[in-house]
């Protein structure tokens, strides 16, 4: 199943799938934006596989992120900003599956269920995490527990 976690380093649901993935000892990475730019200031360097782009677009890094990755799996909190809107269109564009979970509708047990689901279903090497930055929504504990519960029970560990 799921042998690498990606997510564009922002606060919130990306920062979420990342540390899942450290601390479940999963491979991780990801494009982020030059200057490794987040809404807290610098993406700090213990996220040492992220690939820092040349341009601070933070399109693009959305959508090398869906590119580079088998299925997206983005989470928010009520209305889908505008960054969570675009991941889903290019989902859409790149023809590569997508599920989104609105926290708001659904307990932790809820989207462990549903995104265990999607992902035996759609089966993918490489899962992009995005959605929300925590600014908006503080989401990402929630986000770090849903993943923790979906992933340690399916993934390849790496060294």
């Amino acid at each position: 199943m799921v042998i690498k976690i990606i997510s564009g380093g922002q606060t919130g649901a990306d920062r979420a799938g990342l540390d899942a993935a450290i601390d479940l000892r999963i491979d991780y990475g990801g494009a982020i934006p030059q200057g490794r730019r987040t809404e807290d200031g610098t993406l700090p360097e213990r996220y040492n596989k992220m690939t820092e782009l040349k341009t601070k677009s933070h399109p693009l890094r959305t959508e090398n992120n869906v590119v580079d990755s088998n299925a997206t799996l983005i989470f928010t909190f009520k209305k889908m900003g505008t960054g969570s809107a675009l991941t889903l269109r290019l989902a859409q564009k790149h023809h590569k599956p997508c599920l989104h979970i609105d926290l708001s509708k659904y307990s932790d047990q809820e989207a462990i269920r549903m995104v265990m689901k999607w992902l035996s279903e759609v089966q993918p090497a490489i899962l992009n995490i995005a959605g929300s930055r925590e600014s908006a929504s503080g989401i990402y504990g929630r986000v770090f527990n849903i993943l923790k519960g979906v992933l340690r029970h399916g993934p390849r560990r790496i060294p």
